[in-house]
């Protein structure tokens, strides 16, 4: 009789076990399966469209422009400075449209430069089917730049791109045929700029969270991860560069921001901004904006710029600190 309580509960204890682990295996799957949905969620937000009506700012003087691009019309207005003036492409980063480069195109006006401000696709007035981060984007930097160049043939074109804007450059076939070109705010691989993201909101989930909408882009948009790593570029880029970088910027680190200087060839620059996080660089800090941006484009897209010159009074290793 012993024995057979003992075994009793023995049984009774291993059921208990096994119901245990049972309900185990149901949390565990129901938190995968909804880790994994709310990953393919926040993957569809980060894709999806922002097209919008582009307002200008009262009173702002400039051409609007539609440029032929790949399977749509590319959105921009045209800033003239005048005949014989360089030309500037403003490009703008993830989740904004042509109107937030305003700002640079009224200061390089008022220094002697024309400018060309687009939307890129699938946001403000460009029309997309899905936001890249900088895959179908570079199309558009390249149907602007040609535009360009059939607009006001023989002039200096630069580039400033912030953020996607820059990336968009970068992942565009190279050389880029500018002759100079600025990345303000630039991730070079867009795996860890998603991590760094996901990490400033959700913290410790970033690592499990990363990796799960990183897979989503070839089911979706048919693009490898490493497809969108602008770094692989930066060094054949075949023009003058500009890395600038915030020192508290937490979405590109100053730590990346290095990196891809360093991958750069010369003649480039390095400008960092003290105190600034991933944010309107002009804004933040207008007077070094032009003491740093604006000069660097003056001295590379000016009609007498030569290779002569490429070495500035920054200081010989090319680092800026302001």
């Amino acid at each position: 009789m012993p024995e057979t309580e003992a075994g009793g509960r023995a049984f009774k204890f291993l059921m208990r076990i096994r119901r245990a682990f049972r309900a185990i295996g149901i949390v565990v799957v129901a938190g995968a399966f909804l880790l994994a949905a709310s990953a393919w969620f926040m993957g569809s937000l980060l894709i999806k469209p922002q097209n919008h009506t582009v307002t200008a700012p009262a009173g702002y003087l400039a051409e609007r422009v539609s440029i032929p691009g790949v399977g749509h019309v590319v959105s921009g207005w045209w800033v003239d400075a005048g005949n014989g003036t360089p030309v500037v492409l403003l490009v703008h980063g993830l989740g904004a449209d042509r109107s937030s480069m305003v700002p640079r195109a009224e200061l390089l006006k008022a220094r002697g430069f024309s400018s060309l401000l687009i939307d890129l696709q699938g946001e403000g007035e460009t029309k997309g089917e899905a936001i890249t981060m900088g895959h179908r984007e570079s199309r558009d930097v390249i149907a602007a730049r040609d535009w360009i160049r059939m607009k006001v043939p023989g002039q200096k074109i630069g580039v400033i791109g912030t953020s996607l804007g820059g990336a968009s450059v970068l992942l565009a076939p190279q050389p880029s045929r500018f002759d100079a070109v600025v990345l303000e705010a630039v991730y070079p691989r867009l795996g860890r700029a998603v991590e760094n993201r996901i990490r400033m909101r959700l913290g410790f989930l970033a690592p499990v969270l990363a990796p799960l909408l990183l897979m989503q882009l070839e089911p979706r948009l048919h693009i490898s991860v490493s497809e969108l790593e602008p770094i692989r570029w930066i060094g054949k880029l075949g023009a003058p560069v500009m890395v600038a970088a915030g020192s508290r910027d937490q979405h590109t680190t100053l730590e990346e921001s290095q990196e891809l200087f360093d991958a750069a060839a010369q003649p480039k620059s390095l400008w960092i901004v003290e105190g600034a996080k991933h944010q309107d660089m002009l804004a933040y800090d207008r007077q070094g904006y032009e003491e740093h941006v604006v000069a660097f484009l003056r001295e590379y897209l000016s009609q007498s710029a030569t290779a002569s010159n490429n070495k500035r009074s920054m200081g010989c290793d090319g680092v800026i600190v302001q």
